[in-house]
């Protein structure tokens, strides 16, 4: 049996996966009257890029003769899911600006609202819809319909089935919280790393230089995230994630102000 603190937590997750891209699109499109298609653009690149593109990628690598190896090798496997994700999501802000927002002003709002829709759009896919999932599963599972559904999933579905059973019913429902953590984290990085990029895109020039380094700064979160997700505890993971996301926030806000006190 799942508990039912961990049910209420699921629904709490999925409110807030679901509400806090909306609430800060609102926010952004109401009060400070940013453009809603910016941010559309913003959540279309994720799903060109890290969900499609990335994927194709990770698919070709991944099942070709190193994938083996670099699966089997945490700082392999680390360096490249950093560098791709930092690749991938990077040059897909990077041409999104350029080419497709062009009419936005050049004041920072802009780079916001694209991150405020990169982000979201991967808030909603990888966090909101996976709690409602879990939460399908979890009162299936109460109910007493997991058998029925075990016997009617392939071989090869059966033991995934069964560790998601065991995760819902072992998981500490405090611990499920940590999920709203980590994707503030993110929300927060992608917003910075948007920020960087637009300067980038905008400023060109000696400015350029930011654009290589919002992919080296993503690909050292992610990687990070990949090589201590077994040996550090999760609460102390998400702290150095958090720190991570705060940095990155951080030079962003200097690289903003800087910006936006020079004229080249």
């Amino acid at each position: 049996m799942v508990p039912s603190a961990s049910i209420v937590i699921l629904i709490l997750n999925a409110v807030i996966g679901f509400a806090l891209p909306v609430c800060l699109v609102w926010w952004l499109v109401k009060k400070h009257h940013a453009r809603l298609s910016t941010v559309l653009i913003g959540a279309a690149t994720f799903l060109v890029f890290a969900v499609c593109l990335e994927s194709i990628v990770h698919q070709i690598v991944l099942k070709g003769p190193h994938g083996a190896v670099i699966q089997g090798t945490p700082l392999y496997y680390a360096l490249y899911g950093g560098l791709m994700a930092g690749l991938f999501e990077e040059t897909g802000r990077f041409l999104s600006m350029k080419f497709l927002m062009k009419k936005d002003p050049s004041k920072v709002l802009p780079g916001i609202a694209y991150g405020a829709g990169h982000g979201g759009m991967e808030v909603i896919l990888l966090f909101a819809f996976s709690m409602v999932s879990s939460l399908v599963m979890a009162l299936m599972i109460n109910a007493g319909q997991m058998d029925a559904l075990m016997a009617k999933a392939p071989a090869e579905a059966q033991a995934q089935l069964e560790a998601q059973i065991s995760q819902l019913e072992t998981t500490a429902p405090a611990t499920l919280l940590l999920g709203i953590w980590e994707r503030v984290s993110a929300m927060i990085l992608h917003l910075s790393l948007s920020v960087l990029v637009w300067v980038a895109v905008r400023k060109g020039g000696k400015w350029f230089w930011l654009f290589p380094a919002a992919i080296l700064l993503h690909a050292l979160v992610d990687g990070t995230t990949v090589m201590m997700a077994k040996s550090a505890g999760m609460v102390a993971l998400e702290l150095i994630i958090t720190c991570e996301a705060i940095a990155v926030a951080a030079i962003a806000w200097m690289v903003a102000k800087k910006a936006s006190d020079s004229r080249a």
